[in-house]
């Protein structure tokens, strides 16, 4: 298990994704968008021991493994693969810096803007909740393959705009947000277990896929739950319906990801077409 920080700003200012980037030795490949808030996903030798600036990581047995950049992360990441005590591959990263959004957020319940202590007290604890699902550090490898869109809809919400809910400024926007209809399907982007699915305040109808090695994503205010914890879920499948409920103005699914703590762009991960911005 890799215990992280929590990153409790994650960003985004273009829509349009990039090429996915390639960084490879004969021994030891990345793929990735390899930009501020992007997952790496690592292939090496069988065998090999990995770290990433410094840390261990889990390393499946063909020789799969996965990291990420923090959104705001501007220093070179060094990724080490260790085939024996003096034989090494080593790649440093320095993320693509990425200009980020501001976004005027208006209409929302104040409450879940300005909670009062006794609701911020139940928020305080649905997010312990959740930075410890996260801690998971899986088998799967269902992350190494590129993820599909899980709804359609139009991008009302790029990740990492910084943003302002009624007049208040807040942490940035940990997400990407498609806006269609309530009851809209969501699907499973890719292969995953389901590690936690609740009613949360802010969050509102809320569930966390398990993709493997730490990598995860998340849904929220769906206006309905269609899977349960420890469910088996595979690319394609219905997990919930696109609602309005938690701090939301109308009907959207946010869709966010991360590896363990440190929070990410799922639409830099993609294989299928982005939907049309707002």
């Amino acid at each position: 298990m890799i215990s992280r920080r929590l990153v409790v700003a994650s960003g985004l200012a273009t829509f349009a994704l990039p090429a996915l980037a390639r960084a490879e030795t004969p021994r030891l490949s990345l793929t990735g968008a390899l930009e501020q808030g992007s997952l790496i996903v690592g292939r090496t030798m069988a065998g090999a021991h990995v770290t990433f600036d410094g840390e261990a990581l889990h390393v499946s047995p063909e020789g799969i493994f996965a990291c990420g950049l923090d959104w705001d992360r501007t220093k070179a990441a060094r990724i080490v693969a260790g085939f024996t005590e003096v034989d090494q591959a080593v790649r440093d990263i320095v993320p693509i810096v990425r200009q980020y959004n501001v976004q005027h957020v208006n209409g929302l319940p104040p409450s879940t803007v300005s909670p009062p202590p006794d609701v911020l007290e139940r928020i305080k604890d649905e997010h312990r909740r959740l930075a410890e699902a996260r801690r998971t550090d899986s088998e799967h490898v269902w992350f190494a393959d590129p993820f599909d869109w899980p709804a359609p809809g139009i991008m009302s919400g790029v990740f990492g705009s910084q943003r302002i809910d009624n007049g208040k400024p807040m942490s940035p926007h940990m997400g990407v947000d498609m806006a269609n209809a309530e009851g809209t399907p969501i699907h499973a982007p890719t292969d995953a277990v389901v590690a936690l699915t609740d009613d949360f305040f802010l969050e509102g109808g809320f569930t966390l896929l398990d993709h493997g090695h730490g990598v995860f994503t998340h849904y929220m205010h769906q206006s309905a739950r269609l899977v349960k914890a420890g469910d088996a879920v595979k690319r394609g499948d219905i997990i919930g319906h696109i609602g309005k409920t938690g701090r939301a103005t109308g009907p959207h699914l946010h869709w966010g990801m991360n590896w363990f703590q440190v929070k990410l762009d799922p639409s830099r991960s993609t294989r299928t077409p982005a939907p049309p911005r707002a």
